[in-house]
């Protein structure tokens, strides 16, 4: 294939946004997007290639993997072997023990899957995750399993009918990326059932080339568009917004049309003026160094949020750009080119002993820390101590996804007793992390409070996920139990930072259908949550002197005023209003030193004694009523 600058220009229109965005500039709230525009590219490249190597006899999987051994793999393992080093001086034990899991599914492609199970990538405390931008290297490298296989027997089977194959499978990816976004948004994020139509739209655009047009003004016309998809993903779009799903075509066709655009035409000599802009120097020198400057931002942006926890000024956002830029220009330089250029050491042979070598011992390097729990030893001054936690009841009154619904009770689960008034506390582990306070409180509220929990399941009739596929069953049966319990009041609480890109409708619905029946609703918004568990933010605290117990949310601030246009007819409860201030949110008792949470925002007993106190309703006017009645 003849090289193409304005591709390794797109290459850095990719990139810049997705470090930017991971290092907080807020004027791209949708950088990620850039990640989908490598998707495409590299769909069309790869396809290329292996078209390629059929014109011309050679096609060989073998050769097909030796190139992207060498593509891949030299600078990924020079960045894990960075990043572990630094992953040994400063990640806590836990921390470096779930680092070491990472760096086995990064160094052997499962990254993304390891990454779904155990994180979601605009969670709070995925910044501290050292690896995890590896899930999209994961995706492709999965894509590489059976792309030239389907190439191949397309062209030597089925007459090169490109699109008659491609088309319904890029279809279909599409559709399955769309239902995703509702029913498993997570899943939708990282696997690549989801994401094979971005690399297919690339493949087709290389297979079945659309014919290049003669017409100056259509084609400037078609850059400009694809320019203008682009920059409409990347300011418009945002971490809150479902993705990919309909978001993602934005990137992706802006993508298409302006490798179209820039495609060579004997009758339109003049290059268009979007595919010029591409082929800018500083554009493709940025583009020749985006694999590197790709794989070193994170873990750079990584550990400078591990090391000061909290949100991080502009001079250091610049001292992380210029690093990033200098060890990338680096391993472009001294890592990724001696291994594309054609020596001794890059024939198949070598090359794949250097694969094996490599993954191989990233593994075992993984598995050390995996089975050394972190290796404790390294910060004997480090100690987590016991927090103290109310019973939840797990497996009863607060269901972990493993118990069947059914084994929820009434008498097990009321957790306050000798009132005249019924309350039902219905959500998530953001509902049950306030039951160790009720007891302390049970005169205030003056209610018996009856707990009904299920972890990760919001109080949402209209919520499915196939995650936790019982949850829609969960939350029907509370109608039944609202009715046969004889509930007065129902208190719905719920993590909603984790439902703001589903929206919030739902909610209403909910609320609207319990009015319906006759009860009091109130809604408890989103209690503080921070960037990491609360005794790591202790630790740091202390070595850096800082005094009080203040700390900065990790999360929107503006969460609950998104909720509470979702709330119609029911009484809306602000928890950061009473627990926080312009400052923070306290984590701990400022005179006893206990923590007020066992984790990044779940209560311990101090703290959800404490936050009841503050704001739960009391029922006390209405069993007043109740016994004047």
């Amino acid at each position: 294939m003849n090289y193409r600058r304005d591709i390794d220009g797109l290459r850095a229109v990719a990139v810049l946004p997705v470090v930017l965005f991971h290092f907080g500039v807020s004027a791209i709230p949708g950088g990620f997007t850039g990640v989908d525009i490598f998707f495409v590219i590299s769909g069309y490249l790869i396809s290329g290639s292996l078209l390629d190597d059929l014109e011309r006899g050679q096609f060989s999987i073998g050769r097909f993997y030796w190139r992207r051994a060498r593509r891949i793999l030299p600078a990924l393992t020079f960045v894990i072997l960075l990043a572990s080093i630094a992953a040994w001086f400063i990640l806590l034990p836990s921390d470096l023990h779930e680092y070491s899991l990472s760096v086995i599914a990064a160094s052997t492609f499962w990254s993304n899957i390891y990454f779904w199970k155990t994180t979601n990538y605009f969670s709070i405390d995925a910044e501290l995750r050292p690896l995890l931008h590896t899930w999209s290297l994961s995706v492709e490298e999965q894509y590489y399993i059976f792309a030239p296989v389907l190439v191949y027997l397309i062209y030597r089977y089925a007459s090169k009918r490109w699109l008659t194959i491609l088309l319904p499978i890029a279809v279909g990816s599409f559709a399955l990326a769309v239902m995703a976004t509702t029913l498993a948004p997570t899943a939708g994020f990282y696997l690549l059932p989801t994401r094979i139509w971005e690399l297919a739209l690339g493949a087709m655009l290389m297979l079945r080339k659309p014919p290049a047009l003669a017409s100056r003004p259509l084609t400037e016309l078609i850059g400009l568009a694809g320019f203008g998809l682009i920059a409409f993903g990347f300011l418009t779009i945002s971490e809150s917004d479902p993705f990919p799903g309909y978001n993602a075509l934005f990137p992706c066709m802006g993508t298409a049309l302006l490798i179209y655009a820039g495609q060579p035409h004997a009758d339109r000599p003049v290059v268009p003026v979007a595919t010029q802009v591409l082929r800018l120097a500083p554009l493709v020198w940025i583009g020749l160094i985006s694999y590197s400057l790709y794989l070193v931002h994170w873990p750079i942006n990584s550990f400078v949020h591990y090391l000061s926890l909290k949100a991080i000024g502009v001079p250091t956002i610049m001292a992380m750009i210029v690093a990033s830029v200098a060890l990338a220009t680096f391993s472009w330089k001294y890592v990724e080119q001696p291994f594309r250029q054609k020596r001794a050491f890059t024939a198949p042979l070598p090359i794949f002993a250097f694969s094996a070598a490599a993954i191989a011992l990233l593994c075992v390097g993984g598995l050390a820390g995996a089975l050394g729990k972190g290796f404790p030893q390294r910060f004997p001054d480090f100690s987590t101590e016991r927090v103290l936690v109310g019973g939840w009841r797990n497996g009863v009154c607060f269901n972990e996804g493993a118990s069947r619904i059914e084994n929820w009770n009434l008498a097990d689960c009321t957790r306050t007793h000798g009132f005249p008034t019924n309350v039902l506390l219905w959500g998530d582990s953001f509902a049950a992390h306030y039951v160790s306070g009720l007891e302390a409180n049970a005169q205030k509220i003056q209610a018996n409070i009856i707990q009904y929990t299920y972890a990760g399941c919001p109080p949402n009739l209209s919520y499915f996920s196939y995650a936790r596929p019982a949850c829609t069953r969960f939350n029907e049966r509370a109608l039944s139990i609202i009715h046969d319990a004889n509930i007065q009041a129902v208190i719905l609480s719920g993590r909603w930072t984790d439902y703001q890109a589903r929206g919030f409708d739902g909610l209403q619905k909910t609320v609207d259908r319990l009015r319906d029946m006759g009860v009091k609703v109130y809604v408890i918004g989103q209690s503080p949550e921070f960037i990491a568990d609360v005794q790591k933010i202790a630790f740091f605290a202390r070595r850096e002197h800082v005094a009080n117990t203040s700390w900065p949310m990790a999360m929107d601030p503006d969460i609950n005023k998104q909720v509470l246009p979702f709330v119609k007819g029911a009484t809306f409860i602000d928890p950061l209003a009473y627990l926080c201030d312009a400052a923070g949110c306290s984590y701990a008792d400022a005179g006893t030193r206990q923590f007020l949470y066992f984790d990044y925002g779940h209560f311990s007993s101090a703290g959800a004694t404490l936050a009841i106190s503050k704001y739960w309703p009391s029922f006390a006017a209405s069993n007043k009523v109740a016994k004047a009645k």
